[in-house]
């Protein structure tokens, strides 16, 4: 079934939010921390918010990895997920359009939409939004009233009534790595359009500021739903685009949105030896 042809790495983005997909089996060396880094440098290497692997299934239909683009490894990703089903279809893992993932952040079960016959819009199960007691934090003297949420990952919804009066570059970084979060968290600042829709921005952990994030979005809808703001279909508008979410009784989150890919080809030997010099100097 599958296309011997798969090239090393596949380029794609959901709402501007861009990752490249590789295949550890098609690429001479390791995913070491160093060789992410040096991928994801948008001057040095390819260029990317982070890099999806194929990964063993362990029970699921397919496997994923997913890397920040510091090296370090997240949980679940809203548009890694759709992004990495595109590529399954697309590059020939599969002919099915409905399977489930694998994340170390749990099962992601989706759902795969064609235009022109290739894959433009996924549907996932995101697991089940799970609330922390946090209410509050105090950062540089300012407290905020704040959400904790775990969609198999953390997040920190802060809603204000105002998004343009707030600077994301300057808190993010400061509530990511906020002695409250010990394994840092990723942070979301909301405002609420109306009973349907949310306007956010976000700072990831361990990729910083990012023009769309699909689990941010999920963790957004849920906190806002449970301070009584939204209802259960929700549209969240990001500087990259919108995704729409909805919300189950048992506070299981469904996300559909969009899914584009930008480019494909192999890693140059100049980068492969680049990568296997910063290989060795990490271990």
């Amino acid at each position: 079934m599958r296309d011997a042809a798969v090239p090393q790495f596949v380029k794609s983005h959901g709402l501007g939010n861009d990752y490249l997909v590789v295949d550890p089996a098609n690429v001479p060396f390791a995913l070491t921390p160093d060789a992410v880094r040096l991928i994801c440098h948008r001057n040095l290497g390819v260029g990317s918010d982070g890099i999806l692997a194929v990964a063993p299934p362990q029970g699921a239909d397919f496997g994923l990895r997913i890397f920040n683009p510091d090296g370090s490894e997240a949980e679940k990703s809203g548009n890694g997920v759709r992004i990495f089903a595109k590529f399954l279809r697309d590059h020939g893992y599969t002919d099915r359009d409905r399977f489930a993932l694998h994340t170390a952040g749990g099962r992601v079960g989706v759902v795969l939409e064609h235009e022109d016959g290739r894959v433009a819009v996924v549907v996932a199960d995101m697991g089940r939004a799970e609330f922390d007691p946090l209410s509050s934090i105090d950062v540089d003297g300012r407290r905020f009233d704040v959400t904790f949420v775990s969609m198999g990952n953390p997040h920190c919804v802060i809603v204000v009534p105002d998004l343009d009066r707030m600077d994301i570059h300057e808190l993010g970084p400061k509530i990511e790595r906020h002695p409250a979060f010990p394994n840092r968290t990723n942070v979301q600042l909301a405002q609420v359009i109306s009973p349907q829709e949310v306007r956010i921005l976000i700072w990831e952990r361990g990729a910083g500021y990012t023009l769309a994030s699909g689990s941010s979005s999920c963790a957004v809808a849920a906190a806002c739903h449970r301070l009584g703001l939204v209802g259960r279909d929700v549209t969240v508008t990001m500087p990259g685009g919108r995704l729409g979410i909805t919300i189950a009784d048992d506070w299981e989150i469904r996300m559909r949105g969009p899914v584009e890919e930008v480019c494909a080809g192999s890693f140059s030997p100049d980068l492969v030896r680049r990568i296997a010099s910063a290989t060795r100097a990490e271990v």
